[in-house]
């Protein structure tokens, strides 16, 4: 057990998801600071928060790191089409399910989650334990980021307007473009000055990081509270939304494996495959809702089923690399 809290830790299992608990909790019994518009607003503090999150991402990408990975392009294939086309491809079939029941915005927020890139630190700290490639585990969630800013909002973008009516894809884009993508380009030129500090410092920028999602979530779920959203869903929708996260991960987890062992990688490339192709983003989808979602009263429910998944996959992901770091040498 000890063992197994050290790797939640090390994943950032430990008080952080602790803290989104709270966050949501005091959403719920104090929303006055959320909705405050004057002098400043924290919603405004957020949103200068994921300019600097991507800024700070860029300062520690390496373009020659990038280029060395290249190599085995086969198995990076396979990650990113899990991740952008297996994954939402997946949610898309079950979406008759959730239409003309009002279970629709739940659904986009299940679309959401599965649009969203692979999730960096904890796909690298996974594969380490599992004793899988690092090296190609850090290429892919790295290259995995930078994709996701670009498909993301087009999976998205093609169903917001049916389920919230409001879906003006010029401001959008111009909004990624200007909080997300070019802070990225901005960090990755400053990269040779600047990315050892970067490095250094990272601890610190995680927490940085972790501090404006928990702003981002908060200032979130007081809308969607003082608008009442999810007085319209039952204990047993939210049971089975949680039941169906869990779903959801062993579905990609075991498809995944399935591919990679047809396509006959290494025991190792198999394990980066799988973790790397399996997880996905809480850091990327909480910024990626303020600029999608911007001014809407629905990005509690939008985050709701990534913050279940988010869970999910740490506690399962941990005791399955576990279970792998175990196995003998062939």
């Amino acid at each position: 057990m000890k063992k197994l809290l050290q790797v939640f830790s090390k994943a950032g299992f430990d008080g952080f998801l602790l803290m989104i608990g709270i966050m949501i909790l005091l959403s719920y019994f104090l929303p006055q600071p959320g909705m405050v518009k004057k002098p400043v607003s924290l919603e405004e503090i957020a949103n200068v928060g994921v300019s600097f999150i991507f800024l700070f991402y860029g300062l520690r990408l390496s373009i020659e790191k990038l280029k060395a990975g290249l190599a085995n392009w086969k198995m990076h294939i396979v990650v990113q089409l899990t991740t952008f086309l297996f994954f939402p491809l997946i949610v898309l079939a079950f979406r008759p399910l959730f239409i003309n029941n009002g279970l629709e915005l739940l659904w986009l927020g299940i679309f959401f989650l599965a649009a969203l890139p692979s999730t960096v630190s904890s796909s690298v700290v996974m594969v380490s334990i599992a004793r899988g490639n690092i090296p190609a585990a850090i290429f892919n969630a790295s290259i995995s980021s930078l994709i996701g800013v670009v498909v993301t909002p087009i999976w998205v973008g093609l169903f917001i307007a049916s389920a919230t009516g409001d879906f003006d894809a010029t401001e959008i884009f111009i909004k990624l473009i200007l909080q997300v993508l070019l802070p990225v380009i901005i960090g990755i030129s400053l990269n040779s000055r600047f990315g050892a500090i970067a490095e250094k410092y990272k601890k610190q920028l995680k927490y940085f990081d972790q501090g404006v999602i928990l702003t981002i979530i908060y200032t979130s779920f007081c809308k969607s509270f003082s608008q009442h959203l999810f007085e319209g869903f039952t204990a047993l929708e939210l049971a089975g939304l949680a039941v169906g996260m869990i779903g959801l991960f062993f579905a990609v987890f075991l498809c995944v494996g399935l591919l990679s062992h047809l396509f006959g990688f290494s025991v190792e490339d198999r394990i980066t495959v799988l973790f790397c192709g399996s997880k996905k983003s809480l850091v990327h989808g909480t910024v990626m809702s303020k600029v999608l979602f911007q001014h809407s009263t629905i990005t509690g429910i939008i985050l709701l089923p990534l913050m279940l998944y988010h869970a999910f996959q740490l506690i399962a992901a941990s005791i399955i690399a576990q279970r792998m770091a175990q196995r003998k040498e062939v």
